[in-house]
């Protein structure tokens, strides 16, 4: 939440420098409340798994958030229950009219198929698009990063020969204010077949918050922070990569062992080193929605955002 500050407080002034969001007397007074509007378009196959990951991280802001669940139509989910996808999940339809302060659209694992061979790739599209105009902002995960970095921006994914897999170090590039409060280095598990061509990604106009000396850029928005991309899982687990690489040895895969995840040769123990900084990416995300989103929903569309 803001820092409610006189104008002439002393520390105001060092506060906005560090791009801390001070909220001016006058404004506070006239300021309308009411909660965050957020939708989550879960593509992952085990959605009750999703949904409690991004659940615990967003029930941690001190905003109350709305939240709803949207589905994709042209696609057969097989691992949740359709009783729970009828009854918790919305169809694009029944929401294409409406405004949303903020939305999530996670990950899915598929990195190794072309875009245009994902069955519900132009479902997806449509979502995409819709969502520069009736969303003030939208963080996408991982696949869904790389989806929408390809949609908007034609950034190609780069095939690794190997999975990525693991947590990764990684640093913050200057003072973005999506990372204030986090540490100089700070860790983020990672679990993708895939990369971006960073070529490309240094043609457009999106700044790259935050790099990995091991694996390049992690986390990238779009000037107006209308888009956020990040490319590893916040929202993981901390059993989530050791339950993974028994699935990808009970399928016979050639999955190396997470890197810098176990701490013990009998790979049985793992310290979370994570959980703090995706609970602060979340709230800094959502207090910065907060502050920029109009208070009447519809409003959202005057804004004429585009991507840029």
């Amino acid at each position: 939440m803001p820092i409610k500050l006189l104008d002439d407080f002393p520390a105001k002034q060092i506060l906005e420098k560090e791009d801390i969001f001070a909220i001016q007397d006058e404004r506070a007074r006239q300021q309308d409340i009411r909660p965050l509007k957020l939708l989550v378009l879960n593509l992952m196959p085990n959605k009750i798994d999703t949904e409690t990951q991004l659940l615990r991280l967003i029930s941690q802001t001190p905003l109350q958030i709305d939240v709803e669940f949207l589905k994709i139509t042209s696609h057969v989910h097989k691992n949740t229950s359709l009783h729970h996808l009828k009854k918790f999940y919305l169809e694009f339809e029944q929401i294409k009219d409406q405004c949303y302060d903020a939305l999530i659209i996670t990950g899915a694992p598929i990195e190794t198929l072309a875009f245009e061979e994902v069955n519900y790739w132009q479902e997806l599209q449509q979502i995409m698009d819709w969502s520069q105009t009736n969303v003030t902002s939208t963080l996408h995960i991982c696949w869904g990063a790389q989806a929408s970095l390809y949609h908007h921006y034609q950034i190609e994914k780069v095939r690794y020969d190997q999975k990525l897999f693991g947590i990764y170090s990684q640093k913050p590039i200057g003072k973005p204010r999506l990372l204030r409060g986090f540490d100089d280095l700070f860790f983020c598990p990672q679990s993708r077949y895939t990369g971006i061509d960073e070529l490309k990604l240094q043609e457009t106009s999106l700044s790259v918050l935050a790099r990995s000396e091991e694996i390049g850029a992690t986390i990238i928005a779009s000037e107006n922070y209308r888009n956020i991309f990040v490319l590893g899982h916040f929202e993981y687990d901390t059993d989530s990569l050791a339950n993974e690489y028994a699935r990808d040895q009970d399928k016979g895969l050639d999955t190396l062992p997470p890197a810098h995840y176990f701490v013990d040769k009998d790979q049985q123990q793992v310290n979370n080193n994570w959980r703090a900084h995706a609970n602060l990416l979340y709230h800094n995300w959502l207090n910065d929605v907060y502050q920029f989103t109009p208070y009447k929903l519809e409003d959202i569309k005057q804004e004429k955002w585009t991507v840029t």
